[in-house]
């Protein structure tokens, strides 16, 4: 099997666990102590995600991969700068098209750090740079789980649909939900990190297990509060476009740009993989930490973002790697 069929035998898997989760959510949702047991294995999972990210996380890659500042520069400023900034600018055009709730949800995605290994992946399909791929997704995932609470804290306001505030017990959730394990699992790794290399099936397996956790629960949450009768399709469409729009905008920022500044391709072909995407696994734990629930108008947008980029990148990275089969 070569590497583009591992990535969409991955991604299909990926994706159906999402599907069924959502089918479940909505036909076969829990309630009262399996809703408990759920939620309990929901948290449960998210600390072993994080604790687990800090084994894997490499320190010795991410310090080579600052060595090649430009590039890290400009993945943080498209990551942290770029898209949140963009997405509130952009609200008197596109919230009519989704409505305030779900756009609310479309800040909290901008907030965000990048994914890592479909970032990986489809660079190294492409013929980008893939060490450079590689320091740039661990670094912005390390990166956000300091600076996403703390942009999430400044764009949401107290008035806000979601009701976000970062205030003292957030820090606290986010300190023992994420930033312990994390830091645990990098005091670990001198005794876990070659069963982690050892094992990558059955953390990936953990990886998504935890994303459709998390999916089942919220949408079990969802179905049981009447939120599905609420919500207009033509928002739900509306969602899809606009998702569609921003990757655009952030596809061409990324390209051009990193073209102006005098970036090689294979550079070029990193920073837009790396500074256009956004994480469902680490933003759908995140939520809890952050909200202290799994808000709806939160959830949606995410998953509707994570499925446009991804069919958005697989083209994009085909359209790449045909061009260097014809041109090599």
């Amino acid at each position: 099997m070569n590497l583009w069929q591992k990535i969409f035998s991955r991604a299909d898997r990926f994706t159906t666990g999402i599907i069924l989760s959502v089918i479940l959510g909505l036909f076969l949702p829990c309630a009262g102590i399996t809703a408990t047991v759920f939620d309990w294995l929901t948290n449960a999972a998210i600390v072993l995600l994080f604790y687990l990210y800090g084994v894997k996380l490499s320190r010795e890659s991410v310090v080579a991969g600052l060595l090649n500042w430009r590039l890290q520069l400009m993945v943080f400023f498209f990551t942290f700068i770029f898209f949140p900034v963009l997405m509130p600018l952009m609200s008197p055009l596109f919230e009519p098209l989704v409505g305030s709730a779900l756009y609310m949800g479309l800040i909290y995605v901008a907030c965000l750090p990048s994914t890592v290994q479909s970032s990986i992946a489809f660079t190294a399909v492409a013929g980008g740079n893939v060490p450079a791929a590689v320091c740039s997704a661990s670094v912005s995932s390390l990166l956000g789980v300091f600076l996403t609470p703390f942009l999430v804290g400044l764009l949401f306001s107290q008035a806000s649909s979601a009701g976000a505030a970062v205030g003292l017990d957030t820090i606290l959730k986010i300190c023992y939900q994420i930033l312990i394990p994390f830091i645990l699992g990098q005091f670990s790794q001198r005794w876990l990190r070659n069963w982690v290399s050892e094992h990558k099936s059955l953390i990936k397996w953990n990886d998504q297990g935890t994303i459709w956790l998390v999916i089942y629960t919220s949408f079990s949450n969802a179905t049981a509060n009447g939120y599905w009768q609420q919500l207009e399709l033509r928002y739900l469409l509306g969602l899809i476009l606009v998702c569609s729009i921003f990757l655009c905008i952030t596809f061409a920022a990324t390209y051009y740009s990193s073209l102006w500044m005098g970036f090689s391709r294979e550079d070029r072909i990193t920073i837009v993989f790396c500074g256009s995407k956004k994480s469902l696994a680490v933003g759908a734990p995140m939520m809890l930490a952050i909200f202290g629930k799994l808000d709806n108008n939160l959830l949606l947008p995410l998953m509707v973002f994570h499925q446009v980029q991804l069919m958005a990148c697989a083209q994009l990275a085909r359209i790449w790697h045909l061009k260097a089969q014809k041109n090599s």
